[in-house]
């Protein structure tokens, strides 16, 4: 926790010295607004990692009205980098292009503050616009998206299952019971057959949010409501959430499966635990082997994964369809750039050899309230039975 702490201590302070340089230093400001400004951005530096002890330490009603605006200015912070980094790549660029051209010219001390004070205005107006239309997205807009799936192995009986999927809803600092209420009536309406919950339900503990998950217990479906742990779980203590969960009737499938069906007429259907797991807790951590051990490989099987990573063993060992979540589609645009990194597949349904995976881009969010390029999603799938190269 120190070492993760101390990281975070550091980038917060690099990105926020950066932003010092680029709209406060080289604009050239007076000494009275500027000190002002300095003082402001100190504070709001500071804030960010004070933010994540004060999650732990106040009601989730206390928390929503101290931690949103930080994590708003969390937002603003990331997308200023960008534009501000993009900008100096461009000026780069164009000091290169003329020296090519004209040769070495004589600085211009007035020209360059000219340029750093219309560069800083844009960057601050066009990022705080965006911080606007992405907060309105993240607020407002949950969408539920339709997927139909083709599976091969799938019984004609079972032709047209429905499929809803929730992850990342996130419930805690920013989002809480009023939203899981809204969510839980959408889910109901669609009348599905089995929900399939994957992971990053929550950020904080059971004793802190005991109230707002308790509209789970109304969620409804023929087969029953299944969860996997996310890497969140495992950060808000994962046994007692397990445990918890499992009293307010949700059926947490770790590295196991079950059958979904009827005597012939059936599927199975596997859950492991998050990747991250295993290094978090002894006994934890995803074990597909184990979940799929002397199955009948000529039925159907669906695997709940928080991460898409899981999608190697999943091929490996016959998965017909993967339901993960866990990127949040990049959640603010360019930062699915670096989900790629990590992640195979961070969005939508895709093939992976003979398997399938659909990466739901998250039902809530996370960290800042703020969706630009991605949106919030209930995810409702329908299975057909048919060959795959359909989907």
């Amino acid at each position: 926790m120190a070492i993760f702490l101390s990281v975070v201590i550091a980038v917060v302070a690099a990105l926020h010295y950066y932003l010092w340089l680029r709209l406060i230093r080289d604009p050239g400001l007076n000494g009275t607004l500027r000190h002002a400004l300095t003082g402001v951005l100190i504070g709001l530096a500071v804030s960010l990692p004070l933010s994540f002890l004060l999650s732990r330490a106040f009601s989730p009603g206390v928390n929503r009205v101290v931690t949103f605006p930080i994590y708003l200015w969390m937002g603003l912070v990331f997308l200023l980098f960008v534009t501000l980094l993009g900008a100096d790549l461009l000026r780069f660029l164009g000091w290169v292009g003329l020296r090519l051209a004209r040769g070495p010219a004589p600085p211009d001390p007035e020209r360059r503050a000219f340029i750093a004070r219309l560069v800083a205005g844009a960057a601050a107006v066009g990022t705080a616009g965006a911080v606007g239309v992405g907060a309105y997205l993240a607020l407002s807009r949950l969408v539920t998206r339709r997927v139909e799936v083709w599976l091969p192995r799938l019984p004609r009986a079972l032709d047209g299952l429905r499929v809803v999927q929730l992850t990342d809803l996130h419930l805690g600092p920013t989002l809480g019971r009023d939203f899981l209420e809204g969510v839980v009536a959408r889910v109901n309406a669609l009348k599905p057959d089995l929900i399939a919950i994957t992971g990053d339900l929550v950020d904080g503990s059971v004793e802190q949010l005991r109230r707002e998950v308790e509209p789970l217990t109304r969620l409804e479906a023929a087969h029953g409501v299944f969860f996997v742990t996310g890497n969140h779980e495992y950060y808000s203590g994962a046994d007692e959430w397990i445990a918890h969960l499992r009293r307010l009737g949700l059926r947490v499938l770790r590295n196991e499966r079950v059958a979904i069906g009827r005597g012939d007429d059936t599927l199975d259907l596997a859950g492991i635990d998050d990747h991250h797991g295993g290094r978090m807790l002894p006994h934890h951590g995803p074990d597909l082997e184990r979940a799929t051990a002397g199955r009948d490989s000529s039925r159907e099987l669906l695997l709940l994964a928080h991460q898409p990573l899981a999608i190697f063993d999943a091929a490996r060992l016959g998965v017909g369809l993967q339901l993960s979540g866990h990127t949040h589609g990049g959640q603010i645009w360019p930062m699915g750039y670096l989900v790629r990194l990590q992640q195979p597949y961070i969005a939508g349904l895709v093939r992976h050899g003979e398997t399938q995976l659909y990466v739901s881009e998250g039902t809530g969010f996370w960290g800042p309230p703020i969706r630009l390029g991605t949106r919030s999603e209930i995810t409702e799938l329908i299975l057909h039975a048919g060959p795959a190269a359909h989907a």
